[in-house]
C-alpha cells in the first residue's frame, strides 16, 4: 500500500483512513472501512493489515484472514494482482521480521502479480519496489534491488505517489550508503524524510531521521537520533523493528 489517498479531500472517510494510518492506527483504520463492500476496499483494509505486520511483527492471523477475503471479492486481473501483491508482502514481512521463512512464497506471489498487472497498472510501481525489497534483503542482490527500485522510482513520480517516492528515495540511498557514496546517500534521505514530513506520515518520520543520521557527520547523526527515538517512544514503539537502529554506532577498538 502507497499512495495517500490523493482523492481524500473528495471522500471524508479516506481522509479518516489516512489520518489514522499515519499514526500507525492501522486496525482502527481497517475498522472504518468495514462497512464498505467490494473489493476496492477488502484490498485497502488487506494493505493497510498487511503494513501493521511490517511496522509491529504482530496481527498476522487478522492480515491472512482480510486478505483471503480480497483474493475472494477480486474482479479483475488488477484487483487479482493486488491482491497478490499483498500476499508478497506479508510473506515478505515474515520472513525479514524472522517470523516464519515464507521467502518462496513471497517470490510466488510477486511473480504472479507481475503476470497479472499490466506495464503501466497503478499498482506496477509498488510490485517493482516490493520485488526490489526481495532482491536486497532476501536474495542478496543490490544490483537488481537497485533497478527495481528505480523502476519503481520512475513509476510513483508518473503516477505522483508521494509517499512510495519517500520509500524509493530512501532504499536507493540505502543502497548508495552501502558503496559508499555519501553525498548521493543524503541526498536520498533527506528528500524521504521532507516528503513523509510534508505528507504527515507520522509513522514513517522516525525510520527517515534514523536513516538520514547514517549518512550525516556528528553531532547532526546525534540529534537526529534523538528526534527519531522521540517520534519513536510517542508512536508507542512503532515501527518495532526501529530500535535497533537509535543506537549510535560503537567506536572502533
Amino acid at each position: 500500500m502507497s499512495g495517500t489517498g490523493t482523492n481524500a479531500e473528495h471522500d471524508p472517510l479516506q481522509t479518516a483512513v489516512w489520518r489514522l494510518r499515519s499514526r500507525g492506527c492501522w486496525t482502527d483504520a481497517a475498522a472504518l472501512l468495514a462497512s464498505r463492500a467490494g473489493a476496492a476496499a477488502a484490498l485497502q483494509r488487506a494493505a493497510l493489515l498487511v503494513e501493521r505486520c511490517l511496522f509491529t511483527g504482530d496481527g498476522w492471523g487478522e492480515a491472512e484472514d482480510v486478505l483471503r477475503t480480497a483474493e475472494a471479492l477480486a474482479e479483475n486481473d488488477d484487483d487479482r494482482g493486488a491482491a497478490a501483491c499483498e500476499r508478497g508482502q506479508l510473506a515478505y514481512a515474515s520472513t525479514v521480521l524472522g517470523v516464519r521463512d515464507r521467502a518462496d512464497e513471497a517470490r510466488t506471489a510477486l511473480g504472479r502479480a507481475a503476470a497479472l498487472l499490466a506495464p503501466n497498472a497503478p499498482g506496477r510501481p509498488l510490485l517493482d519496489f516490493r520485488r526490489g525489497l526481495i532482491a536486497e534483503h532476501i536474495a542478496d542482490s543490490p544490483q537488481s534491488a537497485k533497478a527495481a527500485y528505480r523502476r519503481a522510482h520512475a513509476g510513483a513520480t508518473a503516477h505522483s505517489d508521494p509517499l512510495l517516492l519517500s520509500f524509493t528515495w530512501r532504499h536507493l540511498a540505502g543502497l548508495a550508503l552501502r558503496d559508499g557514496e555519501l553525498a548521493e546517500a543524503r541526498h536520498g534521505f533527506t528528500e524521504s524524510l521532507r516528503i513523509r514530513e510534508e505528507l504527515g506520515y507520522l509513522v514513517g518520520t522516525a525510520p527517515a531521521l534514523a536513516a538520514l543520521a547514517e549518512a550525516e557527520p556528528e553531532p547532526e547523526a546525534t540529534r537526529l537520533r534523538a528526534e527519531a527515538a522521540r517520534l519513536f517512544r510517542l508512536l508507542g514503539g512503532v515501527p518495532s523493528w526501529l530500535a535497533q537502529h537509535l543506537q549510535p554506532p560503537a567506536a572502533a577498538v
